[in-house]
């Protein structure tokens, strides 16, 4: 396990615990007295640490290298039911964009997300998780095929932004951004968007239009990252943390703006200290969400997606 600057105090009490339990097991001692008492202390320590993370913290834990990603949660969500489909039919098959079919219970449901890599050949083989338009267009094309046979649609939103080089802007990069926000406004199935990670910029928008919008506890939805916003206002990086509280991007500030409509509990520590705790939670929000919007008509549901859109513009001074 790979522990964050902040999280030195808790990873040394874990070395500790550990050390404990090597020495008891190598003397033949009994330690279990000594060792309740580090794993009280670090029970404690994580309730003080994780219960009071600032917004440039949470930050950190949302970019864990340990955090599940897209590829984590639908292997874990549909099993082998899961299919992936590739390619826009235009260009190319954008690898930091993944999309498929698969079941969660008897359910099906068309799956959409940004994907990073776990270490630097596959991080470059998905583009550090920043899709290309020929992604957004891929992402289209299976929305589209969903609404076509009525299957409900989860997108999972886990990256930086929308790539930024000059071939991605000669292609149409704004404009497969735009068109995937226009068309999604008007999906007949229902769409639950779900942050897992980082929502940066037109790159989370592009697939994050929804009826339901859910974020992990321990993520961030934001129009810039922290390091950009305070590159432009201070020409440097090191107002980073400022930046992340000024910019109100935790979900407990989406909440709180109603952008979003719910925040689902991580495990103390993060996603990635209890996978199989998150991963349940997704499943159980994912389910209540699609049981809650399958009761609405096509044209509720796209009325209720429009006014909720149109109402974050509103804003009385």
């Amino acid at each position: 396990m790979e522990y964050l600057e902040f999280e030195q105090p808790i990873k040394e009490l874990y070395d500790q615990l550990d050390k404990c339990k090597i020495i008891g097991s190598e003397n033949e001692i009994d330690v279990s007295e000594t060792c309740e008492q580090i794993e009280k202390k670090l029970i404690q320590a994580k309730e003080e640490l994780y219960g009071n993370l600032s917004a440039w913290q949470r930050v950190q834990l949302s970019r864990h290298p340990s955090r599940p990603y897209t590829l984590d949660y639908i292997r874990a969500l549909c099993g082998s039911t899961f299919l992936e489909l590739h390619g826009d039919r235009n260009v190319l098959d954008d690898k930091a964009m993944i999309g498929g079919l698969g079941k969660i219970d008897d359910q099906s449901f068309m799956f959409i997300g940004t994907q990073k890599g776990y270490n630097t050949k596959t991080r470059q083989y998905r583009n550090f998780g920043m899709a290309n338009p020929e992604g957004y267009r891929k992402a289209l094309r299976l929305m589209k095929s969903a609404e076509k046979f009525g299957i409900p649609i989860v997108t999972l939103i886990d990256t930086p932004g929308a790539y930024p080089g000059l071939e991605a802007e000669e292609r149409g990069q704004g404009e497969a951004i735009a068109r995937n926000i226009f068309e999604m406004m008007s999906l007949s199935v229902p769409i639950i968007v779900l942050v897992i990670g980082e929502g940066a910029s037109g790159g989370a928008l592009g697939i994050g239009v929804g009826d339901r919008i859910l974020m992990l506890e321990n993520t961030w939805y934001s129009v810039i990252s922290p390091e950009s916003c305070s590159s432009i206002l201070w020409r440097s990086w090191e107002h980073k943390e400022t930046a992340a509280t000024a910019l109100k991007l935790t979900s407990e500030d989406m909440l709180k703006l109603k952008l979003i409509d719910k925040v689902i509990k991580e495990p103390l520590g993060g996603a990635h200290f209890d996978r199989e705790t998150t991963f349940k939670s997704v499943k159980k929000e994912i389910m209540f969400s699609f049981k809650k919007l399958e009761a609405l008509s096509p044209k509720e549901r796209i009325a209720l997606r429009r006014e909720k859109f149109i109402a974050m513009g509103n804003f009385s001074g």
